[in-house]
C-alpha cells in the first residue's frame, strides 16, 4: 500500500517537473521571448515549480502540492493580471500548464488525504 501511495505522487512529481521544463522553456518554443513580462513570469514560475517538483520527488511534503495549486492558479490568471491576455500563445500557453499543475497537485493532495486501501 505506502509502495502504491509514493509511486502516484512520484508520477504526480515528475509530471509537474516535466511540466515546469516546458513553462521555463516554452518563451522560446512557443514564440513569446520578445515580450519581458511573459516571459518572466514562465520563467520565475518555472524554477519555482521545478524547485518544489524535486523537493517533492526526495522528500514529499503536503505543503508543496499546495503552494502547486496556488502556482497553477496564478499561471491561469496571471494573463489578465499581467496584460499579457493579447498575446494568445503566451496566454494559453500559461492557462493550459497553469490548469494541468493544479490538476496534478490536487490530486497529489486528494491522494494523501485519501490512502487507498489494499484491494
Amino acid at each position: 500500500m505506502v509502495n502504491t501511495l509514493m509511486a502516484g505522487k512520484r508520477a504526480q512529481d515528475w509530471a509537474n517537473l516535466v511540466l515546469a521544463v516546458c513553462l521555463f522553456l516554452s518563451p522560446w518554443v512557443i514564440g513569446f521571448a520578445a515580450e519581458p513580462v511573459p516571459t518572466w513570469n514562465a520563467w520565475i514560475a518555472g524554477i519555482v515549480l521545478g524547485a518544489l517538483a524535486v523537493a517533492a520527488l526526495s522528500a514529499f511534503a503536503e505543503w508543496e502540492e499546495w503552494v502547486n495549486v496556488v502556482i497553477g492558479l496564478w499561471l491561469i490568471v496571471s494573463p489578465w493580471l499581467l496584460g499579457f491576455m493579447a498575446n494568445m500563445n503566451a496566454m494559453w500557453t500559461h492557462v493550459i500548464l497553469g490548469v494541468l499543475v493544479a490538476a496534478l497537485s490536487a490530486w497529489a493532495v486528494w491522494d494523501y488525504r485519501h490512502p487507498h486501501s489494499a484491494a
